[in-house]
C-alpha cells in the first residue's frame, strides 16, 4: 500500500508542471533563464509607429519567445539595409518604397513582415498659408521650397500628387533633397526651406512648433491603406534560421495585441524610445493617421511595387521571389492554435486570408 502511494504521489509531482503550462494560454509564455536566450538584433527609426518592436521589448515578448534583443535607432533606410546586409542586424523596419527600390536594384533582401501603414505627410511654414486654407490642398506648395528625402515613401508620394495637380518641378515647385528625416526636417529653420516632408512622429512635432500640415497620406484617396515600413530580413537569413523569425513574430503578434487593448502602456513604451510629450506619442499612435500591424499586407505592398515601378521610380522585377509571408502565416497559427477564441488574433487571420 506505501509503495503504491508513493508511486502516486511521484506521478502527480511529474505531471503537475505539465499540467501548470496547460494552462498558459500564450504561446511560449515561459521567459527563458538569460544563458539559454538567442541574440537578436533589430534596427529601426525614431518613429512611433515602430512600436511593435518597443511594445515587445518592454513588455518582455522578445524574452518570451527566447530572444536576448537590441534594439537600435538608425537614421535612413540605407542604413538599415546596409546593417542587414553587413550582418549587424537580423530584422530592419524599412519603409516600403526604399524596400523595393532596394530589391529592385539587386539587393537579397526579403520582406516578411509589416510595421506600419500609412504615417506619413508634409507641413509648411504657417505664415506661408493663405486664408481659407484647407488640409489637403496641394496647390499650397506652388512657388515654394519643398525638402524632401529621396528614396523615401514620403518623397514617392509627393511626386505622385505634384503630378496629379499639375505640378512641373523646377517650374512651379522646387524639391531639395536631405539624407534622412531629420535633417530634411532641421532644413525648415532655414529661410530656403518652406515645407517638408514627415513621418510619425514629425508631423505632431510640427504642430506643436507652429506649422500647419498640408495633409496626411491617410486622407488622400491615391494612398488609402498604403503600406510603410516592413519587416525586412536577409533572404539568407530568413532561409536558414526561419525559426528566428517566426520567435521574433510571434513577438510582434503579442505587441500588436497588447497595443490595442492597452493604450496607456503602449503610449509609456513607445515614449521611452521617441522622446516626445506624451500627449504628442499618444496623437501619433492613436490619432488615425497610422496603424503599427504586422500582418505582411502582399497585395497591397505588390500594387504599391507596380505603382512605383510604372511612375518610373524604380526598375521592375519580380517582387514574389522577395517576399515572405509563410513566416508570419506560422506565428499566427502557433498563437491561435493557443488561444483559439482570441478575437484579436482571429481578426488577423482573417485578414491575412483575404490579402495575402
Amino acid at each position: 500500500m506505501k509503495k503504491r502511494i508513493l508511486c502516486v504521489l511521484f506521478a502527480l509531482a511529474v505531471l503537475a508542471p505539465l499540467l501548470m503550462a496547460g494552462g498558459k494560454s500564450e504561446s511560449q509564455s515561459q521567459p527563458k533563464a538569460p544563458s539559454e536566450l538567442i541574440p537578436f538584433r533589430l534596427g529601426h527609426l525614431n518613429s512611433t509607429a515602430h512600436l511593435l518592436a518597443f511594445v515587445a521589448q518592454e513588455e518582455g515578448y522578445f524574452k518570451e519567445e527566447g530572444l536576448a534583443a537590441e534594439l537600435t535607432q538608425f537614421s535612413s533606410a540605407a542604413e538599415l539595409a546596409a546593417g542587414l546586409e553587413s550582418n549587424k542586424l537580423d530584422v530592419a523596419f524599412i519603409g516600403s518604397v526604399p524596400a523595393i527600390t532596394f530589391q529592385a536594384t539587386g539587393h537579397d533582401l526579403t520582406i516578411f513582415g509589416g510595421a506600419m501603414t500609412n504615417g506619413h505627410g508634409y507641413v509648411i511654414k504657417s505664415e506661408l498659408v493663405p486664408a481659407g486654407f484647407k488640409e489637403g490642398d496641394v496647390s499650397v506648395f506652388k512657388g515654394r521650397n519643398i525638402a524632401s528625402v529621396k528614396n523615401s515613401v514620403q518623397d514617392y508620394e509627393l511626386l505622385v500628387l505634384l503630378k496629379n495637380n499639375n505640378f512641373t518641378i523646377g517650374k512651379d515647385v522646387n524639391v531639395v533633397y536631405f539624407n534622412n528625416q531629420t535633417e530634411a526636417y532641421n532644413a525648415l529653420q532655414s529661410k530656403e526651406i518652406d515645407a517638408v516632408s514627415v513621418y510619425s512622429p514629425y508631423a505632431s512635432r510640427a504642430k506643436s512648433e507652429g506649422y500647419t500640415v498640408v495633409y496626411y497620406c491617410n486622407e488622400k484617396t491615391e494612398f488609402h491603406d498604403q503600406p510603410c515600413c516592413r519587416q525586412v530580413a536577409s533572404t539568407a537569413a530568413l532561409k536558414a534560421n526561419p525559426a528566428l523569425f517566426q520567435a521574433a513574430e510571434r513577438a510582434f503578434l503579442k505587441a500588436y495585441k497588447f497595443s490595442q487593448e492597452n493604450h496607456s502602456k503602449t503610449v509609456d513604451d513607445v515614449n521611452k524610445y521617441i522622446p516626445l510629450a506624451r500627449d504628442l506619442v499618444e496623437y501619433e499612435v492613436y490619432g488615425g493617421h497610422s496603424i503599427s500591424k504586422p500582418d505582411p499586407d502582399k497585395h497591397a505592398t505588390v500594387a504599391l511595387k507596380e505603382g512605383v515601378v510604372n511612375f518610373g521610380y524604380t526598375n521592375d522585377y519580380d517582387i514574389d521571389l522577395l517576399y515572405n509571408t509563410a513566416i508570419y502565416k506560422a506565428a499566427l497559427d502557433e498563437l491561435v492554435k493557443a488561444n483559439p477564441n482570441d478575437r484579436i488574433y482571429s481578426e488577423l487571420v482573417t485578414h491575412f486570408n483575404q490579402y495575402q
